[in-house]
């Protein structure tokens, strides 16, 4: 029998250009690594301990009594979509409506992309602040839209925000301000003047808006608001949040988005042919989830407080400059104190010299050099690991 080979029709490439210049993703090269080497891994941002007991038996409950396991409804089951929405109004005081302005989808990473996919032509110039999540410009790119980045930069112990770098980045074929807080990989959140400004433009430039707000529940310092209750704001922005972050199911790939039912229908168009459906017995244990006390949340922040302080402290001790974060569990550090200029090299290095990984937030930037000496340490881990971790890089 004659082996298969693939069909070869010209010299064009079968990836798309849109998608070319993307290849593997930093996290799966750096887990590859781990793996390799036997090193603790903080690199790709995934808790080692599963949420809540009671969270994963109503999971278990759901698929044995059959809610779910054939295809739920398309914008998501009703009592997840009423849980979302109560969930916005406890939190924040923003009012939803679950049947026409809650959207559930495959984790927070298909909200993104179906929400660029539907709201953006070929043409349009979206604004998005770097370093990002690789999957924004993914998105972008396949939409046919152009990414503009404005550049967080660094400022004492954090990351600030540049209002007039934002403003004057904004021209007339800007659509869509993609705005993520708090903020992966750097921890900044962006404060109430801040995102009052934020707001003041999209009104004034009559701008849709898209916030990733998957770590709303993880800020250490301050608190988180959403840009969808500033004047102006709730009739433009899709809201995105995920169960992965909060609750320590990652796996789940249980995410969603509030906005209003216009802006809805519209992304919904496009999600409808991304997965359709997903994660039908997962929907009913989230919906209970959402619904747990205010303890739950604020032993979860205090946990994860402490996580970044037994990390932070280490790194500080092993010589980085670290930028302790307010918000995710993240944290960023400059490798120039120990002589280093080449975060990749630095990280592609780093399990062979003290059996750790992390990433290097170059991957992040379309500026490499802005982020070239800056690493990203994920301290969603059990103390022990964290403090095991900390020691290692004292070799360095």
């Amino acid at each position: 029998m004659t082996p298969m080979s693939a069909p070869v029709s010209s010299d064009r490439p079968f990836l798309n250009r849109r998608l070319a210049p993307f290849g593997t993703t930093i996290f799966a090269e750096m887990s590859a690594l781990a793996a390799r080497t036997g090193s603790i891994n903080l690199g790709q941002g995934f808790p080692d301990t599963d949420g809540p007991a009671e969270i994963a038996e109503a999971a278990s409950r759901a698929v044995l009594t059959g809610l779910g396991n054939q295809y739920p409804p398309g914008p998501g089951v009703p009592e997840l979509r009423t849980a979302i929405a109560s969930h916005q109004q406890r939190f924040y005081g923003l009012g939803y409506d679950p049947d026409t302005e809650v959207l559930v989808t495959a984790g927070a990473t298909e909200a993104i992309a179906a929400s660029l996919l539907a709201l953006l032509e070929p043409g349009d110039e979206v604004i998005a602040l770097e370093p990002f999540y690789d999957s924004y410009a993914a998105c972008i790119a396949m939409a046919g839209a152009t990414r503009v980045p404005v550049t967080l930069r660094p400022h004492g112990r954090t990351f600030a925000l540049d209002l007039d770098e934002l403003r004057a980045a904004v021209t007339p074929r800007t659509r869509l301000l993609l705005l993520n807080t708090p903020h992966n990989p750097t921890g900044t959140v962006l404060t109430a003047d801040e995102l009052t400004a934020i707001a003041a433009l999209a009104v004034e430039r009559d701008l849709l808006v898209v916030t990733d707000e998957v770590y709303e529940h993880l800020v250490f310092e301050g608190s988180h608001v959403p840009l969808a209750g500033f004047p102006g704001m709730r009739e433009r922005t899709v809201t995105i949040s995920s169960a992965g972050k909060t609750f320590s199911f990652t796996g789940w790939k249980v995410g969603w988005l509030t906005a209003p039912p216009e802006l809805v229908s519209a992304v919904r168009s496009a999600k409808q042919f991304l997965t359709y459906v997903s994660s039908g017995p997962f929907q009913y244990a989230i919906a209970q989830a959402l619904q747990l006390p205010d303890a739950y949340y604020e032993g979860f922040r205090a946990d994860l407080a402490a996580k970044r302080d037994i990390l932070a402290d280490g790194l500080v001790s092993a010589g980085f400059e670290v930028f302790r974060p307010q918000g995710t569990y993240f944290i960023t550090t400059d490798i120039t104190p120990l002589g280093e200029k080449d975060g990749l090299a630095f990280c592609r290095a780093l399990p062979e010299r003290c059996g750790v990984v992390a990433i290097p937030n170059q991957v992040f930037y379309d500026d490499k050099s802005a982020g070239a000496t800056q690493v990203r340490w994920a301290f969603c881990k059990k103390t022990p690991v964290l403090e095991e971790a900390a020691d290692r890089l004292r070799r360095l």
